[in-house]
């Protein structure tokens, strides 16, 4: 697989709005996952300070996207938080790692860690979070995240209509 890197979106929009597709076509009938709402989303976070995405490729055909944003201390990110954070834990820069997806056919081959890994392979920041809604895939998206070091830290509603998150953290280069 060949993963390109990408620091603006323009070029790869539709690209990542066709993958989305894909990835989440049993629930885009809902509000929340429509297409249209994850475009709003991605313009909106495309936007916001140090974006990144990696797209993986079969050959030619896309087989994954995820993209992630530098967040800083008083960033809605943090704010949004349920619980309040641990003493000092806004204080150094972190990446919100916003979007992992994996078309159907290429789930369960290792494609979501290989982009994962290659998202995170050229920051700098020394701590990545993440949101995951504990329902999905019956607790298993949760748990593969577990896998890789992340841990529970609080909890997120990010926008109305979404369903409530735990919010995960681990060093960007586990030791």
């Amino acid at each position: 697989m060949a993963i390109e890197h990408h620091t603006d979106l323009r070029p790869v929009r539709q690209v990542m709005l066709d993958v989305y597709a894909d990835v989440r076509r049993d629930l885009i009938h809902l509000p929340h996952y429509s297409v249209d709402a994850y475009a709003e989303r991605l313009d909106r976070h495309a936007a916001e300070d140090g974006w990144e995405a990696v797209i993986g490729y079969d050959g030619v055909e896309p087989v994954g996207y995820g993209y992630c944003n530098t967040v800083r201390a008083g960033d809605r990110w943090w704010q949004r938080m349920e619980l309040p954070l641990p003493s000092g834990w806004e204080e150094a820069a972190a990446i919100a790692f916003k979007e992992l997806g994996v078309r159907p056919a290429w789930r369960k081959t290792g494609v979501s860690v290989r982009l994962h890994d290659a998202l995170l392979s050229k920051r700098g920041e020394e701590r990545v979070t993440l949101l995951v809604n504990p329902a999905a895939g019956d607790g298993k998206v949760q748990a593969l995240y577990a896998s890789w070091g992340y841990e529970p830290f609080n909890r997120q509603t990010p926008s109305p209509g979404s369903p409530p998150l735990v919010a995960m953290a681990r060093a960007t280069r586990p030791r």
